[in-house]
């Protein structure tokens, strides 16, 4: 029996992300191990929508197999031949790492391959930042979009790992069009309490962020509740905090936080879902199996906003 709390909506893709995609510069992303269904459907809805130029690595008969599956004449589109999962992920991380991509996604390779390709020295990607990954989700009624860091990458990230996240957050936000972003870090009290060491911690960034990071408004420690509900801030009398109830961004104290906040954010308010990594010489796009074609557009359009 299907849960009650799962959402009939489905996920949409967000109109604005898509326009601004379409006004960037269009980014050469190079798709490590693109012959499968999925990633190859992906690349030909963004190429379309004129968001990405390919660039393949991969076993080329493959490649050229799905294209055709789709009716799709990639020949004006550049093939890396290149066998198995650690060849093509070196072969797509090498093209960005060299100049010839602009943008890395993830193709019908394991995310730990993929990743130890990114990091890899070799490839030259690394820039001596903290990797960090953050979902801009957006919900199908529209509305403003909400950035969630780290949900996917760093399962305990330090304090400089989360400074990280605040910085990128901020820099995203700032490149949607949010002109003073609100950023929220999350604990499950608006207190400082002992007993709970991500208060403190959030307590901590937040007056690091406000001498550090200008134009911009931070809160923390905030629960759930006080990040989303202008009602519950109003019941507990913190109208004068510009973050609670309005907030463009939370930071996350650990994987499991995030992981769950973003899939409750999907499955239980249809949220479309955008992720990128960021703090690499490119973009980086963990796309998933179980991401609807809508999260993979947007994630694409995501990246090419970053690019520019």
């Amino acid at each position: 029996m299907t849960s009650p709390f799962l959402t009939r909506q489905n996920p949409e893709l967000p109109t604005s992300l898509l326009q601004l995609a379409q006004k960037a510069n269009t980014p050469r992303a190079a798709i490590a191990r693109a012959g499968a269904a999925l990633p190859m459907q992906a690349a030909h809805e963004a190429t379309k929508a004129g968001i990405m130029q390919p660039i393949f690595t991969g076993e080329a008969d493959a490649i050229k197999a799905e294209a055709d599956a789709l009716e799709w004449d990639i020949s004006d589109y550049e093939i890396i031949q290149a066998e198995g999962e650690e060849a093509s992920g070196h072969a797509a991380a090498l093209a960005c790492g060299e100049g010839r991509a602009d943008v890395l996604m993830k193709g019908h390779l394991h995310t730990d391959t993929f990743m130890k390709s990114a990091l890899s020295r070799d490839n030259g990607l690394r820039t001596g930042a903290r990797l960090v990954h953050v979902f801009c989700l957006t919900h199908p009624s529209g509305g403003k979009p909400l950035l969630v860091s780290d949900a996917a990458v760093n399962v305990t990230p330090d304090m400089d790992t989360r400074k990280a996240a605040i910085r990128y957050c901020v820099d995203l936000l700032c490149k949607l069009g949010v002109e003073q972003p609100k950023v929220a870090i999350l604990s499950a009290t608006e207190s400082v309490l002992s007993a709970v060491p991500s208060s403190g911690e959030a307590r901590e960034l937040r007056d690091w962020a406000r001498d550090e990071i200008p134009n911009a408004y931070f809160s923390g420690p905030l629960a759930l509740d006080l990040i989303l509900s202008p009602e519950s801030v109003a019941i507990k009398g913190m109208n004068d905090d510009p973050v609670a109830g309005h907030a463009d961004a939370v930071i996350v104290p650990d994987i499991v936080s995030g992981n769950t906040l973003f899939k409750s954010l999907v499955y239980l308010s249809g949220g479309c879902a955008a992720g990128v990594v960021m703090g690499a010489k490119v973009p980086i796009l963990l796309t998933s199996r179980a991401d609807v074609a809508v999260a993979r557009m947007a994630s694409v359009a995501l990246a090419a906003v970053l690019s520019s």
